[in-house]
């Protein structure tokens, strides 16, 4: 007998069979975690593309957005793309919010950060970074997707840079020890210090020109 406490019946929490436990369970069967990883990266350009062209420079984003956008990316992969997830789910010893809450918490943000910082069109710089600081702190706080969290999140900053006048944001200088000091940031948000994510922006802003 299924009670609401079971998770196995849930697809976001299968994996693919033979992938070893590397590959979560998809539309298309696949196996290899590298050919999945390759995948998903070409189809998160080609979402990435297709935001760009359909978002307004003066327009006010909202969880329906995200949704959108992940769907777009994810949508012909795994079937729960662009629905918030039922799995609690952690990073290491670090845990993100709790399922049940995700609906309560994206409606928070949209109300009170996505209306407050969208459309990004501050004129003082210091203002876009710290729009991008804590827009992308809230959102992966909240990790409201089974996967993908941290690439939509990137995306939305990378709108918001367009619409503040930015260049396409490079965040492929977050690795090694900048990896290191991009998670201690997003944790310094759980305590409203957004200053580290603002030095993180600061330095992929700089690494964008």
């Amino acid at each position: 007998m299924t009670t609401r406490y079971d998770i196995d019946h849930l697809v976001e929490a299968q994996f693919e069979p033979g992938s070893r436990g590397r590959v979560l369970k998809n539309l298309l069967g696949i196996r290899g975690k590298r050919q999945m990883d390759a995948l998903e990266a070409v189809r998160l350009e080609a979402a990435t593309d297709w935001a760009i062209r359909h978002v307004a420079a003066d327009q006010r984003f909202t969880a329906t957005d995200i949704c959108l956008w992940h769907k777009q990316w994810l949508g012909e992969l795994y079937p729960w793309a662009g629905e918030y997830r039922q799995l609690n789910i952690s990073k290491g010893s670090f845990v993100f919010a709790m399922a049940a809450q995700v609906p309560r918490l994206m409606r928070e943000l949209e109300r009170d950060v996505l209306a407050r910082y969208t459309p990004c069109a501050f004129g003082n710089p210091d203002e876009v970074l710290e729009a991008l600081a804590i827009t992308h702190c809230e959102l992966v706080l909240i990790h409201p997707f089974r996967e993908g969290n941290g690439r939509v999140s990137r995306l939305l900053s990378t709108l918001m840079a367009l619409q503040a006048g930015l260049p396409l944001l490079n965040f492929s200088g977050i690795r090694g020890k900048q990896r290191a000091a991009y998670f201690a940031a997003v944790q310094a948000g759980m305590r409203r210090n957004y200053t580290p994510m603002v030095e993180i922006f600061r330095r992929v802003v700089a690494a964008s020109d």
